[in-house]
């Protein structure tokens, strides 16, 4: 038994609460873990003084025997010196760490056999664009697992099919005396669940789970994207002991739309126009998701100008409201006249001046001439 103060060994007031307590000695545990410094015997005695210190002022009346009397309050009785079994209860200091889950009896053995919930699974789903910009009900058929009605999800027959384990007399774990530890590890007979199963159950071939098919009816949202995940709860992977499903996630891909594409909320198709619409303007309808829509063609438009349709683009999902539709022009040159075009065109020629002169480089061209 040590005769430092334990307050001084853990490095906390007089007045720490438990959480306190438990942090500091979780920090100092870690740091002196016998795994971690092999052959230190220091490390080793600082490791069981500090156990020591938590196993006695973690106990309310231990730590108030030990405040009024010090190390005599406590000296002799099960929480003097240090003590391996009251490692059963700091499963939930160390987590996971060097496994110590198992090495301190908090027992993945133990937890094997508590109600755990089931996996997520995965679902990828491919719909047409026009479904993305405006929602639609979708029935699926998703195969899955579930538990077996007959053994209940044991995997055993009914009737004597599932015995305790031999080798840890149904508990789950196998304890060995490693050091000054009382060492407890997952029986790998019985992978910490403390039965064997002697005679399979016949519907389910020893698996305890069965493929079935759900047919589902989901509702796509309008305004998914690539990548958008639609959430159907408790359609997972059953869970162990009793314990619940989890969810379906089901991921959607978006195809690709022959005339429009999609920036974010925002639409953008190209709207080809001839050389006279161009010059002179126009009225032209465009084809939309919402229907026929009446644009008009500012005169002397230029290939890659643009016309706004506010509204009239994708919906967002997180609040109200769209994005907009660009219709963006293409000024189309004919390649074959009749004689009538000709001659036209003829006459237009010689009204126009002819611009031929070579245009200006922009500020972004000269930038990049200097550095080249």
């Amino acid at each position: 038994m040590t005769t430092r103060d334990y307050y001084e060994i853990l490095g906390v007031e007089r007045s720490a609460d438990e959480q306190t307590l438990k942090r500091s000695y979780r920090k100092l545990a870690l740091r002196y873990h016998p795994d971690r410094n092999p052959g230190d015997t220091v490390a080793e005695e600082k490791f069981k003084e500090a156990a020591e210190a938590y196993s006695v002022l973690s106990d309310p009346g231990k730590r108030q025997r030990y405040d009024r009397y010090g190390h005599q309050g406590v000296q002799g009785a099960s929480g003097g010196g240090f003590d391996p079994s009251t490692f059963s209860d700091f499963s939930d200091i160390f987590g996971d760490f060097f496994g110590f889950g198992d090495l301190f009896g908090g027992g993945s053995g133990r937890r094997r056999n508590r109600p755990m919930q089931g996996d997520d699974t995965r679902y990828d789903l491919e719909i047409d664009f026009e479904d993305a910009i405006q929602g639609k009900d979708v029935e699926l058929k998703v195969p899955r697992l579930e538990n077996c009605g007959e053994c209940g999800g044991t995997g055993a027959a009914s009737h004597d099919g599932l015995v305790s384990c031999a080798l840890c007399h149904g508990r789950g774990e196998v304890i060995y005396q490693q050091g000054f530890l009382s060492v407890r590890r997952t029986c790998n007979q019985c992978n910490g669940s403390g039965k064997i199963i002697r005679r399979p159950c016949q519907k389910c071939g020893g698996e305890g789970r069965l493929k079935v098919e759900d047919q589902l009816k989901i509702s796509i949202p309008a305004g998914v994207d690539n990548g958008t995940r639609v959430r159907v709860s408790g359609k997972g992977r059953p869970g162990e002991n009793g314990g619940p499903p989890g969810d379906l996630y089901v991921f959607l891909r978006v195809k690709d739309h022959r005339i429009f594409r999609r920036e974010e909320t925002d639409l953008f198709c190209t709207f080809t126009i001839n050389v006279a619409q161009a010059a002179l303007g126009d009225e032209v309808h465009v084809l939309t998701f919402d229907g026929l829509q009446t644009i008009k063609v500012p005169e002397g438009t230029q290939t890659g100008d643009r016309v706004k349709l506010r509204g009239l683009g994708v919906p967002h999902l997180s609040r109200k409201g769209r994005g907009d539709l660009y219709v963006e022009f293409d000024v189309r040159v004919p390649s074959k006249l009749t004689r009538d075009q000709r001659r036209l065109f003829e006459d237009l020629r010689r009204t126009l001046p002819a611009e031929n002169e070579p245009q200006e480089k922009g500020i972004f061209d000269k930038v990049k001439d200097y550095f080249v």
